[in-house]
């Protein structure tokens, strides 16, 4: 993944963060929101782009586009270097194959576990009956 280009790629706008704050908070703009057009993008092929569409399908608009906020500093420019290693992150970590299952059959010790602790469960209940006359 080129970072270069993805960061071009990225459209960021500062708005005014929310909550508590004084006259800074009502006068600068310090929260960064981050655009990004997976449709538009050249960063990735084909196949990892459906496979960001798949995994990031409850983060992207209806047009599968990924906004991301940050406002946790007060200076614009951190916020803006974290809304993208956040945006970094999430591809990353989407575009992670998960690895394939292979199928196993369960050892003959776990049958015996198993077995075991099935009698053992029916010997309690067996117990909690009243005694037959």
């Amino acid at each position: 993944m080129d970072k270069n280009l993805l960061y071009t790629e990225s459209d960021f706008k500062a708005v005014r963060s929310s909550g508590p704050g004084g006259q800074h908070v009502n006068k600068t703009s310090t929260k960064v929101m981050l655009h990004w057009d997976l449709d538009v993008s050249v960063v990735f092929d084909k196949d990892q782009k459906e496979r960001l569409k798949k995994r990031l399908s409850s983060k992207l608009t209806s047009e599968n586009k990924l906004v991301l906020s940050y406002d946790q500093s007060r200076s614009q420019h951190k916020n803006k270097q974290e809304v993208f290693k956040n945006l970094v992150r999430l591809l990353e970590k989407a575009l992670i194959k998960p690895k394939k299952r292979k199928k196993t059959k369960p050892t003959l010790a776990s049958k015996k576990r198993r077995l075991n602790s099935k009698k053992k469960n029916s010997e309690k209940k067996a117990n909690r009956k009243p005694p037959s006359f």
